[in-house]
């Protein structure tokens, strides 16, 4: 082993021990998971389905020919795709990169956007049963455009591959050119702050009353927040490294405590936060499905059911909304393994090389969005892992990832987790948003953007208004409705800005005829 870089196991080597080694892998999955399937649980959180259709605050929601909740549907989906993206890269890195694949946020908004495409309204016949609704029907609920997801991550899948390819063959000048600092900075900014209306209203919200406003609800949220940025700033080995599951652990019991009483014992529906009906539906009636079962993947038969169909004329819509964000993540994707590579002694973007570990987070994502419709993406959590333990070990990470697969079978752990209220979720996404939101700072403290200058003041002014703004563009191209995100509008305003102003050069000769002059006068 290389002892320069003071690593306990290098990326080559492994565990002695079979206990030692399991060990090690779970750390890297309580690391990951809760931000790993908070993307689903917020994508979906407003959409349930009870009795088979759904009722999502304004009367229109998601159905699932299931009966389940769709955010609780996707979770498991969405750890077998984090698993599955991960040994996708691995392999294409030829097992020198340690670093685990999940669910990306940054395509969060895309993706609430995308689902609702083209979303079929449905209503109840005479006999009960869902059909499409016509002009003046009771709207009951609505099939969502699953298919947009799959598509949209394939269309980030070949933009990562193009870009890999072109470096391999250009180098990578060209990109930090168009997408220098002082643009990806303030977009990465934009991205966080973007999705703060969601944590808001999901840190408000009572997932088992369905109500509006509710403070109980606020209160388990902020009890979440508090506690994970305890741990954070205050834990020590393991604890530092899993803030956020404990986090959502106390504003869960917390949730927990005011259900049973307030609500289970003095039935009073104004306490009711967490809502059991997955667990209870899950051993209502007994069989081998209530302790084991296969996720729900996008294909499965049951979605395809409950899924509105891809229109030809939305690809265009589709590839607005998830390719610009794609630019944004693959400089994220950069500045993690430049992070990485200092840990663990390793120059990465050289060996095995930025075009490999693009090509591997690309093929991943366009993996991950057939299995369950998010994007994959690095996570600074188990960058975290392996800089606080010195473990490096890729086999580690295998172990993490064949472990996850199995997590994600077991039906009972699944159904507790469905149970998480929104409220816990929003409280603790005050942070992750705002971590966002703060790495883009950070980014721009870290590579010394100068702030007296106009050009970089006014480039990171319209890129932040815009985008936190919700400017966006929409236009008809033929028969097709075309909608630009906030998200990309900034990031094409932001490089637009910064190609026409232009850094003004000083002319030394005339600077020093004009000292001359001055002293003469003097």
């Amino acid at each position: 082993m290389d002892q320069s870089n003071k690593l306990i196991l290098d990326v080559n080597e492994s565990p002695k021990k079979i206990s030692q080694w399991i060990i090690l892998a779970i750390q890297h999955i309580l690391a990951m998971f809760v931000a790993c399937i908070t993307v689903p649980l917020l994508v979906f959180a407003a959409y349930t389905v009870p009795e088979g259709f759904a009722n999502a605050g304004a009367g229109v929601g998601f159905i699932n020919a299931s009966g389940a909740y769709l955010a609780g549907t996707f979770i498991a989906p969405t750890l077998v795709a984090a698993a599955i993206g991960t040994l996708i890269y691995i392999l294409l890195t030829k097992m020198k990169s340690p670093v685990f694949l999940a669910s990306s946020f940054a395509y969060i908004s895309p993706m609430i956007a995308a689902i609702n495409l083209g979303a079929v309204a449905m209503t109840k016949d005479a006999s009960g049963a869902l059909v499409v609704a016509s002009a003046g029907d009771k709207v009951v609920g609505a099939f969502a455009n699953l298919w947009a997801l799959p598509v949209g991550m394939a269309m980030v899948g070949a933009v990562y591959v193009i870009v890999a390819l072109v470096i391999k063959f250009a180098g990578v000048a060209w990109l930090n050119k168009l997408l220098p600092t002082i643009v990806i900075g303030p977009v990465i900014m934009v991205i966080g702050l973007g999705l703060a209306g969601s944590a808001v209203s999901n840190l408000t919200t009572a997932s088992g009353s369905g109500q509006g406003y509710n403070l109980i609800a606020l209160l388990c949220g902020l009890v979440a927040m508090v506690v994970t940025a305890l741990c954070a700033h205050y834990g020590k080995k393991t604890i530092a490294l899993i803030p956020f599951v404990l986090g959502m652990c106390a504003g869960y019991l917390t949730a927990l405590v005011f259900t049973l009483i307030g609500y289970t014992a003095c039935h009073n529906e104004y306490f009711h936060i967490i809502n059991f009906d997955p667990i209870v539906n899950n051993f209502s009636n007994l069989t081998v499905r209530s302790f084991v079962d296969v996720p729900s993947f996008v294909f499965m038969p049951e979605n395809v059911k409950a899924a509105a169909p891809l229109q030809a004329s939305q690809l265009g819509t589709i590839a607005l909304l998830f390719i610009p964000v794609s630019l944004v993540t693959i400089c994220e994707h950069i500045g993690d393994h430049k992070n990485l590579s200092g840990i663990i002694g390793r120059d990465l973007l050289v060996e095995p090389g930025l075009s490999r570990t693009l090509m591997g987070d690309g093929i991943a994502t366009a993996a991950s969005g057939i299995l369950c419709g998010a994007a994959n993406t690095t996570y600074g959590e188990n960058v975290a892992v392996v800089g606080v333990t010195k473990i490096a070990s890729v086999k580690v990470i295998i172990l993490a990832c064949l472990l996850t697969i199995a997590i994600a079978f077991l039906s009972p752990l699944m159904c507790v987790v469905e149970t998480i209220p929104a409220c816990v979720t929003g409280g603790v996404s005050l942070l992750l948003y705002g971590f966002i939101a703060a790495s883009g700072v950070k980014m721009l403290i870290h590579e010394k953007v100068d702030f007296t200058k106009t050009k970089n003041i006014f480039v990171a002014s319209v890129i932040l208004v815009s985008g936190i703004g919700g400017l966006v563009i929409g236009f008809t191209a033929g028969n097709v409705q075309i909608t630009v995100t906030s998200t990309a509008v900034s990031m094409i305003l932001g490089i637009l800005m910064n190609r026409i102003l232009v850094e003004k050069k000083e002319n030394k000769e005339e600077a020093i005829e004009e000292v001359a002059k001055d002293d003469k006068e003097a």
